[in-house]
């Protein structure tokens, strides 16, 4: 029998990442919810800070579902299917869960993406400021 094993991000990193997103989120006054995902897209932590909107709920869950299941940031997705119509209309429409702006980036570790962390809350700009903050808590 052949063993599989894979890396996954642990509670006490996930929790370290949130803590530092909010504690972005805070300086910048931006009430945000904050998602951190495992490898698998499965929650792991999750903030949803007082005044944060109902629906950057699902919106910050699925940046960090789109990211950890990509091992790529939400960002680069409009750039690569912006020019090819069939890639931007199929991926849209047809990849649930998929979110094509920034907010989202993959948690790595060794190369290996061990999770996904996704904000919610501004304009993805500052989505994404927030988000890379939370991500310093583990470099």
């Amino acid at each position: 029998m052949n063993n599989f094993s894979k890396n996954s991000i642990t509670v006490d990193a996930a929790q370290r990442i949130l803590t530092a997103a909010i504690a972005k989120a805070e300086q910048i006054g931006l009430p945000c919810v904050i998602a951190i995902v495992d490898e698998s897209g499965v929650l792991k932590a999750f903030a949803r800070m007082d005044g944060a909107a109902l629906l950057s709920v699902q919106v910050a869950q699925d940046k960090a579902y789109t990211a950890a299941g990509f091992g790529m940031p939400t960002d680069g997705w409009y750039d690569f299917i912006k020019d090819d119509g069939p890639l931007a209309t199929g991926a849209t429409a047809g990849i649930d869960r998929l979110v094509v702006f920034g907010g989202g980036f993959p948690v790595t570790e060794d190369g290996a993406v061990i999770g996904g962390i996704g904000v919610s809350g501004g304009h993805y700009s500052q989505d994404m400021e927030v988000a890379r903050a939370g991500l310093e808590a583990v470099a």
